[in-house]
């Protein structure tokens, strides 16, 4: 644990847990569970571990009510996470585009990896084997992630059969990462 970025609760299971493996909630004044990932709502904040299963179990048990006997969460909670986690993954992908530090492409992809500018790359769920294949052996050891759609990946970038994306290495290529790893983390575990 360290002094920037603290262990906390998970309020499921009550391991302790490094905070970017959480997922931060907070009560709104009616007592209602909403999520509060920027840490700027007011009231004190609760943690879930970033795993749609977790969530999931917490909302069934309603291990809320350990917070108060009028505690609740709202409505379709886990789809509003769901779709929380991963817009905020698609929107750090679409911020690395517009600074410089995505190409997108087979022959642009192809090119990075082989000049070792690559951080990582990420296909397209949808993608075709044989392309997989050959960005597999172009990356040899750099990590592909797999978790979106061509039409998602499409939708983010503002462009069109987005199927192979790298990022380059940069400071920002963590940024985006910790985002990805958030959002399959959720959706994995």
């Amino acid at each position: 644990m360290t002094k920037n970025n603290p262990n906390r609760k998970c309020l499921l299971t009550g391991e302790e847990k490094p905070q970017e493996e959480l997922l931060r909630f907070t009560l709104t004044p009616d007592n209602q569970v909403i999520p509060d990932f920027k840490k700027k709502l007011p009231g004190k904040g609760f943690y879930i571990t970033c795993s749609k299963q977790s969530l999931e179990q917490a909302i069934a048990k309603n291990i809320f009510k350990k917070l108060g006997k009028n505690v609740k969460p709202m409505a379709n909670l886990l789809e509003i996470v769901e779709n929380i986690l991963k817009s905020r993954a698609l929107e750090a992908i679409n911020l690395a585009k517009k600074a410089g530090m995505l190409v997108s492409g087979f022959d642009k992809v192809k090119e990075k990896l082989a000049k070792d500018k690559v951080a990582y790359v990420i296909d397209a769920t949808d993608a075709g084997e044989d392309g997989k294949a050959k960005i597999k052996a172009a990356a040899k050891n750099v990590e592909i992630l797999t978790l979106f759609t061509v039409e998602e990946l499409d939708k983010a970038l503002n462009r069109v059969n987005t199927v192979h994306a790298a990022l380059l290495k940069s400071e920002m290529a963590q940024m985006v990462y910790n985002q990805l790893q958030k959002w399959q983390n959720f959706i994995n575990s």
